[in-house]
């Protein structure tokens, strides 16, 4: 019997989705789309105290926006759900009391200050921090004592000794962990929520997920909750870590790196495909070549091909993709990038005539300003190049304008007047009508210009020629 694959993500909504957790979902997206399996969203967001509604609104506007359509999650209930943590409660309950009347799980009244001391001991040993099982064996009359001090228990699972643990991991191979090194863990916490460690993997058991991919940081998680899940009875997913993300100096992502967050991209004008051309690659060696659409990457993913060693984060890369994507967006897609400026009836051929000169929308505004603004004074290089040319270059280019040449006849004319040619011919012109060196090409910026403003851009170089 074959097995639907089902891949997860699985954020807390703490802060603005970043590019590690970016990929992480794109990633597991790609894994249940090339299994033709189902791709699910869970909310954990059992940390009351740091979750935020507006950061899953952001979360589900970045997803939308990425394209990571999901099967199972909030807004698509199914009998798995629900799929907010908080709304969950229940579910884990279930599961703990389950756990104490198997004598797999006992409450634990150390406080934060006694395990830091503990800790600090088995440090100073040069042994492994792990929790040393105080209350492990307390008796019915110990732990009334406790609790009529006034001390909450958390609850902790059981670690049985002696165990070595294996699992095969989707991207780093065959792992193998000792249950002596684990210590026993907490499942609930005092204020009665699950923890991490239980509420995550209880979910994935009963939504049906079969394969985890997540960050390296989880690794040590793994055994941990392989045996929890093993003690309840649960079918144990694969899991796969993936490498952690930097920057291209080898630092783990900050705002020195620039933006970090999908919705800052987004707001900067980034396309989503551009942004999923650059996770598609990161820690991914692919054999898609060039530019990847969506069913691209979706054929090209493999798992195997997943790389152990940090990825780097180069914006250049991004900036790359970007330039591609703008290239092969339709007119309608750059449409918002268009200023007020630009007269409507102008916006399709401006569109054209730029496009391959923009990456954000920044750069649309800008050209916009250098055909229909006035333009600052010429710099002194450019006022240079404009008086080595000589006024009988711009008295041409005026009068060809007067008789209604375009681009093609102005240069003609100009270069039967003066003998240029060259770069000789269209750089002065460039400069004079632009007052820039490089740019678009200059028939359709002179187009979108028209005469009179033209006219008046040269009649301003033979003015710099006196």
């Amino acid at each position: 019997m074959v097995t639907l694959t089902v891949s997860r993500f699985a954020p807390s909504p703490t802060g603005l989705l970043h590019l590690g957790n970016a990929r992480t979902a794109f990633f597991s997206w790609l894994y249940a789309r090339h299994r033709g399996g189902r791709f699910v969203l869970r909310i954990e967001d059992t940390d009351a105290s740091r979750s935020r509604p507006e950061h899953v609104e952001a979360l589900l506007a970045d997803m939308a926006w990425l394209g990571l359509d999901f099967d199972a999650g909030p807004g698509k209930d199914t009998p798995e759900g629900p799929y907010w943590q908080s709304q969950r409660a229940g579910i884990y309950e279930q599961a703990f009391n389950q756990l104490q009347a198997m004598g797999r799980a006992y409450p634990c009244y150390c406080t934060a200050l006694e395990l830091e001391l503990a800790r600090k001991m088995q440090l100073s040993r040069g042994q492994a921090p792990r929790y040393a099982g105080t209350c492990r064996d307390l008796t019915l009359d110990q732990r009334a004592a406790r609790e009529a001090e006034g001390r909450q228990g958390a609850l902790r699972f059981q670690v049985p000794g002696g165990r070595e643990l294996r699992y095969q991991d989707l991207v780093r191979g065959e792992q193998v962990f000792s249950s002596d090194a684990l210590g026993d863990f907490i499942i609930q916490r005092a204020d009665g929520s699950a923890s991490f460690l239980a509420s995550n993997a209880i979910d994935d058991a009963l939504m049906g997920v079969t394969d985890v991919l997540r960050g390296e940081d989880h690794v040590a998680n793994t055994p941990r909750q392989l045996l929890l899940l093993e003690v309840l009875e649960h079918r144990l997913p694969r899991y796969g870590h993936l490498p952690l993300l930097v920057g291209d100096d080898g630092a783990p992502l900050a705002k020195r790196h620039g933006a970090t967050s999908v919705s800052e991209l987004r707001g900067l004008g980034y396309r989503p495909e551009a942004v999923l051309n650059l996770l598609f690659r990161l820690g991914h060696s692919a054999a898609v070549e060039g530019w990847a659409t969506n069913a691209g990457m979706i054929e090209g993913f493999r798992p195997e091909h997943l790389g152990r060693a940090p990825a780097r984060l180069d914006m250049a890369q991004l900036t790359h993709w970007q330039k591609e994507a703008v290239k092969l967006a339709h007119a309608d897609q750059l449409a918002d990038w268009v200023p007020a400026t630009v007269p409507a009836d102008d916006k399709a051929a401006f569109i054209a005539a730029v496009r391959a000169n923009l990456t954000l929308p920044a750069d649309a505004k800008a050209m916009a300003d250098m055909i229909y603004e006035d333009l600052p004074p010429l710099t002194p290089e450019l006022e240079a190049i404009v008086r080595a040319a000589g006024a009988a270059t711009f008295e041409a280019a005026v009068l060809a304008l007067d008789s209604g040449a375009d681009w093609s006849g102005l240069t003609r004319s100009v270069r039967e007047a003066t003998g240029r040619k060259g770069r000789d011919l269209f750089q002065p012109l460039r400069a004079a009508l632009t007052h820039a060196l490089e740019g678009p090409e200059m028939a359709p910026l002179l187009a979108l210009m028209g005469p009179l403003r033209a006219r008046a851009r040269f009649e301003q170089a033979l003015t710099a020629c006196q």
